[in-house]
């Protein structure tokens, strides 16, 4: 008989990914199924190399509906099949998560498991709208109350009668489509009308709104403002500290839909620098990378590299791809002892230094004719080895043997398109609630244009704009017919995130 697994039920945090705790991260790592719930952000998957099932409020693209009884005999049956299993769930898994109720079916199910406590929301999105729950002058105390709970029910659990009198600050989850009933039984109760309060919604994401009002004004300004759930309500002084200490919504592309064209593996970097920014990245793939199907080709010039004088690279993926060929292949970097290295760029000067190597030149213009012009005076009667993908623009080596090198082209990786879309993001597009799509290379530009559906293609160039790494990929994405509102200045990814800033 298969010993059980395990379940891990792990917090997610409010929204913003990077509050994921450290022993989130690793029970992720770990998985073998991840069953995550509707309000956790999907940037956590990428953590995780499991099967990953959504369980949703609605019917979508992406899950069904399911019943708490669904969830919990889904977690029993994966555990008995031998599987390691985390339970992903929006905030704290305990703080009106229904974490419990889970805990209690695998503990009489005798199922092992493990509870990893998660930040939940009041703390979060307080914090992200620039309000302390507590404060010496104002509060010392805080009450975390359900807006699940109608009021104005004869049994309702909830006495509003001593929350009015509560000396501290309340926080009610999930109140959003109640506020009016919340506001007057706190009211009736005794609350005055002049009591500071706010309502957060969608707190710790780019989406973030905040309104604050008095509370017998609260239910109106909210209206006003068509704020959407997730949210939550705040009643007490301490809201009177946001508009000296709000920080979040004050980032430079906060509110923002970014769309990163890069491959999905390959886009961690700027998915974390879009999140320190306040946007919100989408990872929106047009090309992906395979490792080679036959290394017999590299291998052998591997074992020939003391013939070369020079080793260019083109690309992050290039250093990486041959380089770690290199490694698990037996070699190190005593074969590199006579060979000069050019990277094309920054990011790619950087690959090298991960394998403790230091380019010779790396051109102030991060794109094949600056590599090619920084490198023409030292190559005269030189062989070059350049490290590249299956396919690209060929000026390299052009230019090169124009300048007297002799020059070997090495295939070390796969570049691919992307074949299609998931549907939600081919959804997003087609409503257009996407404010940049990033293009980092002309066969990045060609195959979004490809990819995209007219009814997506009609929102390019107004709702959806293009934004340009370099003049070569604007000139292939113009050539594509697709309209370009911004091209960066630096070639590099933090070069378009400058030219979004300030387009």
């Amino acid at each position: 008989m298969t010993n059980p697994g395990t379940v891990y039920l792990v917090g997610a945090g409010p929204g913003d990914p990077g509050l994921l705790t450290l022993r989130g991260l690793e029970c992720l790592r770990r998985a073998d199924l991840v069953l995550y719930d509707g309000l956790v952000n999907p940037l956590l998957l990428r953590h995780t190399k499991a099967h990953a099932e959504r369980t949703c409020r609605s019917e979508t693209r992406s899950g069904r509906n399911l019943h708490q009884a669904e969830i919990n005999q889904q977690l029993i049956d994966a555990a008995r099949a031998g599987k390691t299993v985390v339970r992903l769930k929006g905030g704290d898994p305990f703080v009106f998560g229904r974490g419990s109720e889970e805990a209690a079916a695998l503990a009489e199910a005798g199922i092992p498991f493990e509870v990893v406590p998660g930040i939940t929301a009041a703390v979060a999105a307080s914090a992200y709208a620039g309000i302390s729950l507590t404060h010496r002058d104002w509060a010392s105390a805080v009450a975390f109350v359900t807006g699940h709970e109608d009021p104005i029910e004869p049994d309702a659990a909830i006495d509003y009668a001593s929350l009015a009198k509560f000396p501290g600050t309340l926080i009610f989850y999930m109140g959003l489509h109640r506020l009016e009933a919340i506001v007057t039984a706190l009211l009736d109760a005794g609350k005055p009308a002049a009591t500071p309060a706010a309502v957060i919604s969608r707190g710790t994401t780019p989406a973030q709104r905040t309104v604050t009002a008095e509370l017998g004004h609260l239910a109106e300004a909210v209206r006003r403002a068509d704020l959407h759930p997730p949210s939550l309500i705040l009643v007490g002084e301490c809201t009177l500290q946001r508009e000296a200490i709000a920080w979040f919504e004050r980032r430079p592309l906060f509110g923002l839909r970014v769309a990163i064209t890069r491959p999905a593996e390959q886009a961690g970097p700027q998915i974390e620098r879009l999140l320190e920014l306040g946007a919100q990245p989408i990872v929106l793939p047009t090309i992906a990378v395979k490792p080679n199907d036959d290394w017999s080709d590299v291998d052998r010039k591997l074992a020939e590299l003391s013939h070369y004088d020079w080793l260019v690279f083109t690309s992050v993926n290039g250093v990486r791809s041959l380089l770690d060929r290199l490694w698990s292949t037996g070699g190190d970097s005593r074969r590199l002892a006579n060979v000069k290295l050019a990277a094309i760029g920054d990011s790619t000067a950087d690959a090298l230094r991960e394998f403790q190597l230091q380019p010779d030149v790396v051109p102030e213009s991060f794109h094949a004719e600056a590599l090619a012009a920084a490198l023409e005076q030292h190559v005269a009667g030189k062989r070059i080895l350049w490290a590249r993908a299956s396919r690209g623009r060929d000026v390299l080596p052009t230019e090169l043997r124009s300048a007297g090198a002799t020059v070997d082209e090495l295939v070390v990786y796969q570049n691919l398109d992307i074949d299609r879309w998931d549907p939600d993001l081919v959804a997003l597009l087609e409503r257009g609630d996407v404010d940049w799509i990033c293009l980092s290379a002309p066969s990045v530009a060609r195959n979004l244009r490809r990819l995209l559906s007219p009814a997506a293609l009609a929102h390019v160039g107004t709702r959806i704009k293009l934004a340009t790494i370099s003049p070569v990929t604007s000139a292939a994405a113009r050539e594509a017919g697709l309209p370009i509102a911004a091209e960066a200045t630096t070639f590099t990814w933090e070069g378009l995130f400058d030219v979004i800033r300030s387009p």
